[in-house]
């Protein structure tokens, strides 16, 4: 995504805008049931997701599948045309569509590698971007030539993958007994990593792989012990929290009562929204404590690639109020035709609610102001975009930041041992909607941002 997409969604398009060749009517906007939006689905095939497995949302099935796949580096066959349905029922049918769609929703094979070192997990916390050239290649099992081989304890077929490294593959740890001495080995190398990249060393509060959900899983059965908050750490979120401009939004959103909105008219103010939290995030990486280290070519790389997902965790997070309270006064008198209705579309459907069920995980966390300028950090430094020309010194800087953020929520919420992983959780949930917008009709967002806040108004008036 370059900035120039930007300049399509901020003016709008021609007046005559083709008609989809299928319509799908919009849910009742207050009528969001809480199934549905509160349980998360596999990417891969649509069964329940037990958590973030290799940088996406996904199930164990498909987790499973996926480390198969790579680790004994199969190469399947499509008897069909390569299209195949993906669901909870067919998803064992063609199993070469079935890592094809793995890999084109971001699930992430170094991740596999470095499932059982010391920090492999917080390498890549979401989705990968690879082209379809090195899709190509893995498909055909090209890009398996030359690696050296590697010994894998799950060579089964089965959806049920066995335990490894002492957490088990559904990410709950084993029992709990007398640290064994490969145990120790990999603390030890945690402890080595967190030194690296904070340049303090580990003290004794740190005992667990940050893994995840083994990390939060372990942390549950140990009672919070009292601790300070590494001065390194403060130095870098204090440094982070004052490149933020955290002043409300200078966009208008007051209108008279009575005052009925049109179309065009909201839509030119979502223009204007999305240009003034676009030009605070330019105004924001200048001020970056990191911005003398990278170069012009992958600041903007990175920025052309992130801007959706920095607006969109801005306006759920330290802009929400403004966002779900004065703009969507705005939007309540704002009435769509029938003939909106019926036009809605199912990217625009199921973006209405990913971020309602993202609003409300935010709204549950309470965001702080500390922990959303790490997240925006880690989310920014995304190594995995192409065109980088050094993609290890932001390797280098995210997990930098990932430590520090897992450091502050230790500290800060010492009661609370899943509300790291809670946070992480959010990033590539919000990385996949910003890619899912920019299939919905622009005359479509309208309509999409009415039916979001006023859901979320509603959910947040009824607590």
């Amino acid at each position: 995504m370059h900035i120039t997409s930007f300049l399509i969604f901020t003016f709008p398009l021609a007046t005559d805008v083709e008609q989809m060749s299928s319509s799908s009517p919009v849910l009742p906007m207050n009528s969001m049931g809480n199934e549905r939006v509160d349980q998360r689905t596999c990417l891969i095939c649509g069964d329940r997701a037990t958590g973030l497995h290799y940088g996406i949302i996904s199930c164990e099935g498909c987790k499973g599948f996926f480390k198969r796949s790579i680790c004994n580096k199969r190469v399947y066959r499509c008897s069909r045309d390569k299209n195949c349905v993906m669901s909870r029922k067919q998803r064992n049918r063609c199993q070469y569509c079935r890592l094809l769609k793995c890999l084109q929703m971001g699930m992430n094979r170094k991740a596999i590698r470095e499932d059982g070192m010391p920090g492999g997990r917080n390498k890549s916390i979401g989705p990968v971007q690879i082209s379809e050239e090195e899709i190509e290649r893995i498909m055909s099992g090209q890009e398996f030539e030359g690696e050296a081989n590697m010994s894998w304890s799950n060579n089964g077929d089965s959806d049920h993958s066995s335990p490894g490294n002492g957490v088990s593959e559904s990410n709950q740890p084993s029992p709990v007994s007398t640290p064994s001495s490969s145990r120790s080995v990999e603390l030890n190398g945690f402890a080595a990593l967190r030194d690296q990249y904070l340049g303090t060393p580990v003290s004794t509060h740190y005992q667990y792989l940050p893994h995840l959900f083994s990390y939060s899983a372990h942390s549950a059965l140990m009672a919070p012990q009292p601790r300070s908050l590494d001065p390194q750490s403060l130095s870098l979120i204090s440094q982070l929290v004052c490149a933020e401009d955290l002043e409300p939004l200078g966009t208008p959103m007051l209108i008279e009562d009575g005052y009925k909105v049109t179309q065009a008219e909201l839509f030119a103010l979502l223009c204007r929204l999305a240009d003034e939290l676009l030009f605070r995030q330019i105004a924001w990486i200048k001020k970056l404590p990191f911005f003398c280290e990278l170069s012009i070519k992958d600041y903007t790389c990175l920025l052309s690639s992130t801007w959706q997902e920095l607006i969109l965790l801005s306006s759920l997070t330290v802009y929400s109020k403004q966002i779900f309270g004065d703009l969507a006064d705005v939007t309540s008198k704002y009435s769509p035709s029938d003939d909106e209705l019926h036009r809605f579309s199912e990217e625009g459907m199921e973006v209405m609610e990913r971020l309602i069920y993202l609003f409300r995980k935010f709204n549950q966390l309470k965001v702080s102001n500390e922990e959303y300028a790490c997240m925006k950090a880690i989310n920014f430094l995304n190594q995995d975009i192409r065109g980088l020309t050094n993609a290890s010194q932001l390797e280098q800087l995210n997990k930098r930041y990932w430590y520090v953020c897992q450091d502050f929520t230790e500290y800060k919420y010492p009661h609370q041992p899943n509300r790291f992983p809670d946070l992480m959780m959010c990033l590539p949930e919000i990385r996949y909607i910003a890619g899912k917008m920019v299939n919905v009709p622009l005359e479509q967002l309208p309509l999409l941002f009415k039916a979001v806040l006023h859901s979320c108004k509603t959910s947040v008036s009824k607590e």
